[in-house]
């Protein structure tokens, strides 16, 4: 079986970390500031503090504005279900958000409807690798927590993601961009804002007592994600290059396919199609045909929470399909996947919903 999704992990990668097993010296040390440093330099946005995972990050960056009790907070409903854990975590009220008309990310319009006086904070993902429309959100004055975690590497305007957020944040999740095993960075112009993030990234040996986390990234990590950086503009071109495969082989299918973007703009950690009819039977002819597919998000916010559907997160989620996408892949499996979306087009198409 192809899977659907896949890290990329070289000898240099194997180097990298086992120097750290060898040295004895696995916590956060010197290769987390090594990789801090590396990545703030690369994002471009002030410094850089590396926590335990991208859902951490979001917790802190959530604390780091002072959010909490009697807040709202602005999340899309089409997208994992960390945001609303760490919005729930800090005990604030998520307000959910429909996706755009032509895009998986959260629309702009629907989010002005949604924003009251109790409004703090938009958390802004780009989803699936696609820059979100940053101006529109930027310019209605509302702090914004950028949610890089499938866009490290992706561009707006000449800018890399991460550089326009009132914080931002990445995740370095096994099957993410580029990857720690676990782990994520908050990115901040704000001092003040990661002065908050340490504090409360490590409790051990601190003073005054307050509630703090053990968030740390680990030394082991770190020298991954450092050799993994060094990688990313070939990662990055890959999943392009792939994009593009993809989408002049799909071109005459009765399917919706992703924007080629030649600005960067869109990094491709997923190809979504979109099908005319549910997704379901298309998955199931290709792991038929050996290929591992996947709904894109496992199940909205609103239904997760019970709460009113919104339609077009309710149609993406139906008919929606995210096919393997990822630098490991070799030529003849991109091949045979090509063959099997037509193949399971075909027949999807031939049968009655």
């Amino acid at each position: 079986m192809i899977p659907h999704s896949k890290p990329f992990i070289d000898n240099d990668d194997v180097r990298a970390a086992t120097e750290v097993i060898a040295s004895g010296n696995l916590a956060q040390g010197e290769r987390v500031e090594a990789f801090e440093q590396a990545f703030a330099d690369s994002v471009g946005n002030g410094p850089a503090v590396a926590v335990s995972s991208g859902t951490a990050a979001l917790h802190l960056s959530l604390l780091a504005l002072g959010i909490g009790k009697g807040d709202e907070v602005i999340i899309p409903s089409f997208v994992c279900s960390a945001l609303l854990n760490a919005v729930n975590y800090v005990g604030a009220t998520p307000i959910l958000a429909d996706i755009g008309h032509n895009t998986y990310n959260i629309d702009p319009e629907d989010v002005e409807h949604r924003v009251t006086g109790r409004t703090r904070a938009i958390i802004l993902p780009h989803i699936f690798g696609e820059v979100a429309d940053l101006k529109r959100f930027l310019e209605m004055g509302i702090p914004i927590i950028e949610d890089c975690a499938q866009a490290v590497g992706a561009r707006y305007r000449g800018q890399c993601v991460g550089s326009f957020g009132t914080i931002s944040m990445f995740s370095f999740y096994a099957t993410k961009v580029m990857t720690t095993g676990e782990g994520g960075m908050v990115v901040s112009e704000a001092e003040d804002l990661l002065a908050t993030v340490r504090e409360l990234r490590d409790y051990d040996e601190r003073t005054p007592y307050r509630v703090r986390y053990n968030y740390k990234m680990t030394d082991i990590q770190a020298a991954l994600g450092l050799s993994q950086l060094k990688k990313l503009p070939d990662f990055i071109s890959r999943r392009t290059a792939i994009a593009m495969q993809y989408t002049e082989a799909f071109s005459d299918l009765p399917v919706g396919l992703p924007n080629i973007r030649p600005d960067g703009s869109s990094i491709f950690y997923r190809y979504v199609i979109m099908l005319k009819e549910r997704a379901d039977r298309f998955i199931e002819e290709m792991a038929a045909s050996g290929v591992v597919c996947s709904r894109p998000v496992f199940r909205p916010i609103h239904d997760l929470l019970g709460a009113q559907a919104l339609p077009r997160t309710e149609r993406a989620w139906q008919r929606a399909v995210s096919i393997p996408i990822y630098p490991a892949l070799n030529d003849q499996e991109i091949d045979h996947i090509i063959e099997a979306v037509r193949h399971a087009c075909t027949v999807c198409e031939a049968s009655p919903p």
